[in-house]
């Protein structure tokens, strides 16, 4: 479940609807769109809070899009192992240096059921952008998994923000849309 920032969509109290990629819903409930938009400054810290209400081990990946979400990069590279109830996941890639659009990658990594009410929180620097309706989107890679037709071994929540660069730093010209101002 995504507490912060504000989900684009209504979550129940399991984070449902969040299979379906990019950002949630799935192929037989698209989700009811929350219409919120978080303001940001770029350069700032964005807080990331989920709650982990079923257990999966694995870990968490936050990536941007500027323009649109097609420009949101694909669901980890999982390996799997087979088993008589056909693959299941046994890791993803994690990269340590992500380059936009990644913003953090192996958050929250962990192999043991936390204690039930647990959150894992981080604040992630958001790049000195301006973008009036971009997306953060958090997926949580779930390692020892079957494959899901909604969603592969990724659970997807994104939310909607409007940045505006600070003006005191340069802009981040490795995103969509920042040449000179």
């Amino acid at each position: 479940m995504l507490d912060a920032p504000v989900s684009w969509l209504t979550e129940n109290v399991l984070g449902d609807p969040q299979k379906l990629g990019p950002c949630g819903g799935t192929t037989a409930n698209a989700g009811t769109p929350t219409n919120a938009i978080t303001a940001a400054r770029g350069g700032d810290m964005v807080h990331i809070k989920v709650h982990e209400t079923i257990f999966h081990p694995g870990h968490y990946r936050v990536a941007l899009a500027v323009n649109s979400r097609s420009e949101l990069p694909a669901d980890p590279e999982v390996t799997t192992r087979e088993t008589e109830k056909g693959p299941y996941s046994v890791s993803a890639k994690i990269n340590a240096s992500p380059l936009p659009p990644v913003l953090a990658d192996g958050l929250f990594v962990h192999t043991t059921a936390q204690a039930r009410g647990t959150f894992f929180e981080a604040d992630v620097k958001l790049p000195n952008i301006n973008c009036d309706k971009c997306t953060v989107q958090i997926v949580e890679f779930m390692a020892e998994h079957g494959y899901n037709m909604d969603g592969g071994y990724t659970y997807h929540h994104c939310a909607d923000f409007k940045i505006t660069a600070n003006p005191a730093m340069p802009i981040d010209n490795r995103w969509p849309g920042q040449g000179r101002r």
